[in-house]
């Protein structure tokens, strides 16, 4: 079993991703990556736990920690830079739900690991959860009946107590400060401002609800904020990046120019334009692509994204004269692809996207700011700027299965997605993928026509069924 997924190490708090490893993560991170660290985390109530155990490993390897609290990633990243730690950590699962959590790592330039340093952390993280389980076993070791008890039989999610720092939790705190003034920066160098403008947020219970409203305040923007606080509980519950319903439902009612949703850690974003409609990432990346053209900035001419992306946005990119990049799903596959190649901008259909003029990886902050300067410099409304692609209807269904591994060995499989893109031909398009953190199969089929992407969908999902369970 390996604990490294997409993005570091994920489950559900105190039972898959636990306060041995948290601490033996600390630990390893000092070995491997300096001896200072930032450290943030997201609103989850597991996460006051976890963070305890990261500065124990890493204070008992004789390392330092400068606590951030409850702020964005991204903002994690760029702290990590200013503060010139040797890494930056954070406590966050993103948009998975409340029970679950994760511990992710920057280096000293707030990019993500390399593949090396990932390697290092998961042979160390292997050996030290071995020694736990051997020592579990062990029939002469005793170990207290409270201690087995709590690691056999863990709470998990709401029963997860807490502990609290005396005074507001919810209010801005220093780190959060910085973060604000960084992001208001970005606009302010480019002589924009958000004065006259109505702003929708969602923020989902997460991170984004100590800085986004704020910071779109102070541009001048008159904001409506919901889902801005937490009790714990709640983050990504029915509402943010992954429950559009709300924001839009409030952008209709409030007569907001656009809305934000953010995911609970805010390393991405999707808008909601003034009608209601939603704008995903391939258009806010084609969007942000043709304005960054028109400055001048986009290196070389060319974008990068997934193999994920809509074909509608690679036909737009090329009759515009941009060139297109696609690698495999990931924001860290898009990052080094963007790295090698010294490129602007980069991102994906889930709205994150990374503008490294700005910050070293994807932040929904600073996507949201980069749409809405591009909107005050067209002077054209949002959806009239989502017009720039047509959308082919896409297909996507995540199939939950009993195991994974047996995917890249299926013939039946192979053969059903061979026979799916023989049936589409250049018209439509077939991805079947496994998902990096959690026991699913993501199916993406697209057409000329939804009825044909539904039907080929349909037939793939029937097929993984069968053969995974």
């Amino acid at each position: 079993m390996r604990y490294f997924g997409t993005d570091g190490v994920r489950g559900v708090a105190n039972k898959k991703l636990t306060c041995e490893m948290a601490f033996a993560l600390g630990k390893l991170a000092v070995d491997i990556l300096g001896s200072t660290f930032v450290l943030g985390r997201d609103t989850r109530q597991s996460g006051v736990m976890l963070e305890a155990a990261l500065v124990a490993g890493i204070t008992s390897a004789g390392g330092s920690v400068r606590l951030a609290g409850i702020i964005p990633t991204p903002a994690v990243a760029m702290l990590t830079r200013k503060e010139n730690a040797d890494g930056g950590i954070v406590v966050s699962a993103s948009h998975n739900p409340p029970e679950h959590n994760g511990i992710k790592f920057f280096d000293a330039q707030g990019y993500k690991l390399t593949k090396e340093m990932e390697d290092a952390f998961e042979g160390g993280l292997q050996a030290y959860v071995k020694t736990i389980d051997e020592a579990l076993k062990s029939e002469t070791l005793e170990i207290p009946e409270a201690i087995l008890k709590a690691m056999k039989d863990p709470v998990i999610g709401s029963k997860v107590g807490t502990a609290a720092q005396i005074g507001d939790e919810q209010m801005i705190s220093p780190a959060a400060e910085l973060y604000i003034d960084f992001a208001t920066g970005i606009m302010t160098d480019q002589g924009v401002d958000l004065k006259g403008m109505k702003i929708a947020v969602d923020t989902g219970h997460g991170a984004a609800g100590v800085t986004a409203p704020e910071t779109l305040k102070r541009l001048g923007a008159e904001v409506v904020a919901i889902n801005n606080d937490f009790d714990g509980n709640n983050i990504n519950v029915g509402c943010g990046s992954t429950k559009l319903e709300q924001l839009i439902k409030l952008v209709k009612q409030s007569g907001a120019d656009m809305g934000f949703a953010h995911d609970g850690d805010a390393d991405r974003v999707l808008a909601v334009d003034e009608q209601g409609n939603e704008v995903d990432g391939d258009v806010i990346e084609a969007i942000c692509a043709l304005d960054l053209k028109e400055q001048g900035k986009l290196t070389n001419d060319t974008v990068v994204t997934t193999v994920m992306c809509n074909l509608g946005f690679v036909k737009s990119m090329e009759k515009n004269g941009i060139n297109v990049i696609q690698t495999a799903v990931g924001d860290s596959n898009v990052l080094a692809a963007m790295r090698e190649g010294n490129y602007t901008i980069g991102g994906e259909q889930s709205g994150h996207m990374i503008f490294l003029e700005h910050n070293s990886t994807g932040d929904g902050m600073v996507t949201a700011l980069q749409l809405l300067a591009a909107m005050r410099r067209s002077g054209k409304s949002l959806s009239d700027l989502s017009k720039v692609m047509e959308r082919y209807p896409q297909v996507l269904i995540n199939v939950d299965v009993a195991s994974k591994e047996g995917f890249e060995t299926s013939e039946a499989i192979k053969a059903a997605i061979m026979q799916s893109e023989q049936r589409l031909g250049n018209d439509g398009r077939v991805l079947v993928r496994v998902s990096g953190t959690e026991s699913l199969i993501r199916v993406m089929t697209e057409a000329k026509d939804i009825q044909s992407a539904k039907k080929e969908a349909d037939l793939l999902v029937d097929c993984v069924k069968q053969e995974l369970g």
